[in-house]
């Protein structure tokens, strides 16, 4: 949506423009927009398509495993590097690499920038030192919450061996990474906010509200550990693994300060976000990779390869099958792709404003490619809203009907029927139906 906004209005970076801020601009402060820019650059060229975003962070994304794997392998702990970078490969990572999400697109930046930090330390490489700044500066700018990843970072002014010179510079240029993406999020975002009267972007909540919410969503919380990020078997690997790495501190301290770091600040994160944390698998994808290293230092101790292989495909065909249903579009959602030109069809102009009962999924206005409002049908039903909608601009009303699995009572609303996106010509239904009808577009009767 962004990106084609980009496409459409001009590209100005820093002014991210979304669909679903009715009849306002839609420029709001959201996620440093990297991803959607370099969507926006590709449709430049070759014209606009939404899966370049699929391929971008899939790219991206494969590269973060490499890196990862090297990170591992010369920085951590050289036996776990592989099982480790494998057991990421099939976690949830599987599945958000390739969205158009950023989750595991800034991750690959942090990780990248974390590798060539370490090697600034230990081999003084001013490249390696300029490749760790813009690494962690762009993990960090394109996802808030992946900045608990560089805590192990201060452990490093205890290493005696370390120049104290390469230690100071290290530190200053982390500090400006933190600076920039502080700037962006605590200055620009709140200032593009303001400006044009849209809060998008989600900055969290107090620890307190959050370690309630997180109390009282324990086992939703829990499922994003032993479900989401690598299922059950990947998940007892790395409880295993956390305990061998307490147990084997003194023999692999890098290993064992780099798992405790990482899992305490990854809790500060999980009592900002509360209940969203809960509610969304997505917000586990940072800590995957401290998962996957645990569970890839549990999979060291074994005796010979041919076990740790075993296993090793145990557990990726498990996390793998576990995200099967990934790969098809849900049955009705399918009926959205036609929704653009269903609305051209009936005389809803590009400009016109809609709304669709979609709750908060904004899907189906980026493929109505037209601006509006998206919610619950009680919030449409409020009282008055019709008629303080119907000042604001709105013309068309798109109800989902199998999607959502809210279809609007009849006669509730002052529509007036223009189409229905009907799945089976061999059945008809009333707007109440939820049977073979993906939506239906209404006009807003004029008074």
């Amino acid at each position: 949506m962004v990106a084609r906004n980009y496409l459409e209005n001009g590209g100005h970076f820093f002014y991210p423009q979304i669909d679903v801020a009715g009849e306002k601009t839609g420029i709001t402060g959201m996620e440093f927009p990297l991803l959607n820019y370099l969507i926006y650059l590709i449709s430049k060229v070759f014209g606009y398509a939404h899966w370049y975003g699929r391929l971008i962070n899939l790219v991206v994304s494969s590269l973060g495993i490499y890196f990862f794997h090297q990170l591992v392998k010369k920085h951590i702990h050289e036996r776990s590097a592989f099982p480790a970078a494998m057991l990421l490969l099939g976690s949830i990572w599987f599945a958000y690499a390739r969205k158009i999400m950023p989750d595991t697109f800034a991750m690959s930046f942090l990780i990248w920038g974390i590798y060539q930090g370490l090697n600034y330390l230990k081999n003084g490489s001013t490249q390696s030192l300029l490749f760790s700044f813009v690494g962690i500066s762009l993990g960090i700018l394109c996802k808030l919450p992946m900045l608990f990843a560089i805590t192990p970072f201060a452990l490093i002014g205890f290493n005696p061996s370390m120049p104290k010179n390469r230690i100071l510079t290290f530190f200053a240029i982390l500090g400006l990474s933190l600076g920039i993406s502080s700037f962006y999020y605590f200055y620009w975002v709140p200032y593009l906010n303001a400006k044009y009267g849209f809060v998008h972007f989600f900055m969290g909540k107090s620890v307190f509200v959050g370690a309630r919410e997180i109390a009282q969503n324990w086992m939703a919380v829990s499922e994003k550990f032993y479900l989401d990020a690598l299922h059950f078997s990947g998940f007892f690997a790395c409880l295993f693994g956390l305990f061998m790495a307490w147990k084997h501190k003194k023999q692999a301290p890098e290993l064992f300060y780099t798992l405790a770091a990482t899992t305490v600040a990854f809790g500060g994160i999980m009592l900002k976000s509360g209940t969203t944390f809960a509610i969304h698998s997505y917000y586990i994808v940072p800590f995957a990779p401290v998962m996957a290293l645990a569970a890839g230092y549990a999979l060291s101790f074994c005796k010979t390869q041919r076990i740790q292989s075993l296993l090793l495909f145990f557990i990726l065909a498990e996390n793998i099958l576990n995200w099967q249903h990934d790969f098809r579009i849900k049955e009705a959602y399918a009926g959205f792709e036609q929704l653009e030109s269903d609305l051209d069809r009936v005389g809803a102009k590009r400009s016109d404003l809609i709304f669709v009962n979609s709750k908060e999924v904004p899907t189906p206005l980026y493929f109505a490619h037209r601006k509006g409002w998206c919610n619950h049908n009680n919030w449409l039903l409020g009282s008055g809203r019709i008629d303080s909608l119907g000042r604001l601009g709105l013309k068309w009303v798109v109800i989902a009907k199998t999607a959502f699995g809210e279809p609007l009572p009849k006669n509730t609303l002052p529509l007036v029927k223009h189409f229905e996106n009907n799945r089976s010509e061999e059945h008809t239904s009333e707007l109440q139906s939820h049977s073979f009808i993906s939506y239906a577009v209404f006009c807003l009767k004029k008074k």
